[in-house]
């Protein structure tokens, strides 16, 4: 049977595209290559224990009361309780830029702006105008690429204070070198600084089964295991798509949530990425028996840490850059519940090239992931203290883990530095939503869905 909707990619965008559409037709079918959704923001079990894989923390945090804020516009769209939605804000986060400075924000940004007033003077005024200048901006209109960070040195005039205001946006959701476009910047800026952070009850599975149950309850359906491995079209125009095991599948329209180089390759188009410089990252998870003479900072949810003279966001020429990176405490959200141990996360630039050079050894490889873990470790506890001998469990993702199990090119968690914001990538019923699309964070990832399926495929029906 022909169906009017087919999303590829079961990841948040995916997911929330497919709500949107269920709530108008159950003929939507959500495909995801792998055994579980999620993509980016998945889980997976080691000793019965749950581990997180993404998440650290959702952005636009916002009351219930908030009916403008877009995590309330989003829970509309898709038809959930809102009130029913438990959050947990974080205690506070800090920009800690080596013994130069630190900012410290939390969801109040009142913080932030007394923070700058107190340790920037001469930036204050140039700060509220900024300020006043990203709550006026509509980031929604394409517009070629401009410097964000040209764009906000022009307000602060100061190069430390804009490399400090950036280094979380940049962490959080840039897919350009030492830079960011600047309407990227903006929708960074609000949902982290000027909305906040926070954590739902729970883990990343929780919130993922909500989602799940939330969809076919509408009526929608999902494929597990499902990849896709050619797109069926005719000129400009899709018709249906093949899977793995050889079936094809009819369709009217399809989303594509995987990117855009991933989603011209099943088109059969090449995409010539190669000049593009994407970005990985590292991550380490360490899990600490709990040990009544240590305790992990508790004032403290993110750190953004830079400790070299200059920052550099960009891909590092050896397999990580320890010198910037984010440091997580899961567990310092208001009001979450205690957990079994106390878990601390690492986030570093990486190199995909690198490590593709390291695999060619399996043993080598092993002992560089070794290495960068220490590395990462020693970085550490520098700001949480001494705690190896109570590690009782770690991990760390490469870009090539992260390339294994989402199919990003290169492995670069934020796709192409080209963004495509309306979706449109020369077809009459075939859109691209996601990361790609230019929506940045999960909530934002989620009204990418949510808005490509507004704009190009309900006026169809």
């Amino acid at each position: 049977m022909k169906k009017p909707l087919i999303i590829i990619g079961g990841g948040l965008s995916g997911l929330a595209a497919a709500i949107r559409f269920a709530r108008y037709s159950t003929e939507v079918l959500l495909l995801e290559k792998h055994n579980k959704i999620g993509g980016l923001n998945s889980y997976y079990f080691r000793n019965k224990m749950l581990l997180e894989t993404g998440l650290h923390a959702i952005t636009n945090y916002a009351g219930a009361e908030e009916k403008h804020a877009p995590l309330n516009k989003l829970f509309r769209q898709l038809k959930l309780s809102r009130k029913n939605f438990v959050t947990h804000p974080q205690i506070c986060s800090e920009i800690h830029f080596s013994d130069r400075k630190n900012l410290i924000f939390s969801n109040d940004f009142q913080l932030l702006c007394d923070e700058i007033a107190t340790k920037f003077p001469s930036s204050r005024k140039g700060f509220t105008e900024l300020v006043k200048e990203i709550r006026q901006f509509d980031p929604f209109i394409p517009l070629p690429y401009r410097s964000a960070k040209k764009f906000v040195f022009q307000y602060v005039q100061d190069e430390l204070l804009t490399d400090m205001l950036l280094c979380p946006l940049m962490y959080y959701g840039s897919s350009v070198e030492n830079d960011l476009d600047l309407s990227q910047f903006v929708i960074m800026f609000r949902s982290i600084y000027l909305e906040g952070m926070f954590r739902p009850e729970g883990d990343i599975k929780t919130f993922l089964d909500m989602l799940l149950a939330h969809y076919k309850k509408l009526g929608g359906a999902i494929r597990l295991s499902a990849s896709v491995t050619k797109i069926l079209h005719q000129n400009n125009m899709v018709h249906g798509l093949e899977l793995n095991n050889g079936e094809q599948i009819e369709c009217d329209n399809i989303i594509s949530t995987i990117g855009v180089d991933e989603t011209k390759a099943l088109l059969g188009q090449t995409a010539d990425h190669t000049a593009d410089t994407r970005l990985g990252f590292i991550e380490s998870i360490f899990l600490l028996e709990k040990d009544k003479n240590y305790s992990p900072p508790e004032d403290r949810t993110i750190i953004f840490y830079n400790q070299g003279k200059k920052f550099n966001y960009c891909r590092p020429e050896s397999v990580v850059d320890i010198n910037s990176g984010v440091i997580c405490f899961p567990a310092n959200f208001q009001g979450r519940s205690e957990q079994r141990f106390y878990e601390i996360r690492s986030t570093h630039l990486s190199s995909y090239p690198e490590w593709l050079d390291k695999a060619k050894n399996t043993e080598q490889y092993q002992e560089n992931k070794a290495k960068v873990a220490e590395a990462s470790l020693a970085v550490l506890e520098r700001f949480a203290g001494k705690f190896r001998h109570l590690i009782v469990y770690n991990d760390t993702f490469t870009p090539l883990t992260i390339k294994k199990y989402t199919s990003k090119i290169d492995g670069a968690i934020y796709g192409s530095p080209a963004k495509i914001k309306d979706g449109d990538i020369g077809f009459n019923n075939l859109f691209i939503a996601g990361t790609d699309q230019g929506f940045l964070g999960i909530i934002g990832s989620m009204l990418s869905g949510v808005s490509m399926v507004n704009r190009h495929i309900l006026p169809k029906i």
